[in-house]
């Protein structure tokens, strides 16, 4: 199984960034992600970053990527997670809070089934769902990362950086591994139960 995430947004993309500027979504989740593929690694699990620019990558082309490793690979043999930082709005410190996994609302069973283990996994750590938990466990969407990519694909939102208390937590020692354990073991769990 080759794990592919995308890191979300990039240094060029405008706002995306708490209102103290302590948190900027694209070094976070790149911060984020280059931690979840060493520990994958740890566990022998194949892994890399489908953006490893620093600069913001079309949309298009990150699913051209994605698809150009399932093409070669095998669709079933790949799994894509995209890790970003929510936000309530644009501008100023909100209440919204709550970590998130979103599938395509036309995706297939194992897109709801890894996004369902990455929730149990980020539950597991007090990391509950935003406003409302749906019984299945995900969110749906039309994110084009997980509409326009031909393997299983869940879009992470961890916790929103345009709140005090979730950025805090974001930023700390224990909130960094607190989001990159939770990616690891649903990904370990994902793949468990697919063998």
């Amino acid at each position: 199984m080759i794990v592919l995430i995308d890191n979300g947004h990039g240094s060029n993309t405008p706002g995306k960034c708490s209102p103290d500027g302590r948190l900027r979504e694209w070094k976070y989740c790149r911060e984020i992600a280059a931690a979840v593929e060493l520990e994958l690694a740890v566990h022998g699990i194949e892994s890399f970053r489908i953006v490893p620019e620093s600069s913001d990558v079309p949309l298009k082309t990150r699913c051209q990527r994605v698809n150009a490793i399932c093409a070669e690979v095998g669709s079933s043999n790949v799994l894509l997670v995209s890790i970003h930082v929510n936000a309530a709005s644009n501008g100023g410190w909100k209440n919204a809070r709550g970590w998130t996994g979103w599938v395509y609302t036309k995706c297939r069973e194992r897109s709801r089934l890894l996004a369902q283990c990455l929730y149990a996994a980020a539950e597991k750590r007090g990391l509950k769902g935003n406003r409302y938990v749906p019984a299945c466990k995900y969110w749906t969407a039309n994110y084009y990362i997980t509409k326009h990519t031909n393997c299983p694909a869940v879009l992470t939102e961890n916790l929103f950086q345009d709140n005090r208390e979730d950025v805090d937590f974001l930023l700390s020692a224990s909130g960094k591994k607190a989001i990159v354990d939770l990616h690891v073991e649903g990904i370990l769990n994902y793949i468990h139960q697919v063998k």
